[in-house]
């Protein structure tokens, strides 16, 4: 019983703090690739004649809670691999990493 605690151990003391910023440097790492999805998404909405207040408000909510989804689960299952402050950080890594595509694909 005592080796299977010590296989969880990387998530008994996590500091929630890192796990609430890793999964949010998550979330903003993976919101640029996570935008052809919500592309797609609004074409439907487009297509189905939706207002386009509450086309904006479902496309708001909707990009916002997958990336933070997606990030969230990132984020846990790395914390559990790793530790939750190296997932921290490889988050914090992948958002500059992000940002630098972005900025070399700039036309």
């Amino acid at each position: 019983m005592l080796h299977l605690q010590r296989l969880a151990l990387p998530m008994v003391d996590a500091d929630l703090s890192v796990l609430f910023s890793g999964s949010a440097l998550w979330a903003l790492a993976f919101y640029v690739p996570l935008s052809g999805p919500i592309a797609r998404f609004e074409a439907e909405l487009e297509a189905a004649g939706v207002a386009e207040i509450k086309r904006q408000v479902l496309l708001v909510l909707s990009s916002v809670a997958l990336a933070a989804g997606v990030g969230v689960v990132w984020q846990l299952m790395l914390s559990w691999a790793l530790s939750p402050s190296w997932a921290a950080s490889m988050a914090l890594l992948a958002v500059l990493a992000t940002g630098f595509w972005v900025l070399a694909n700039r036309e």
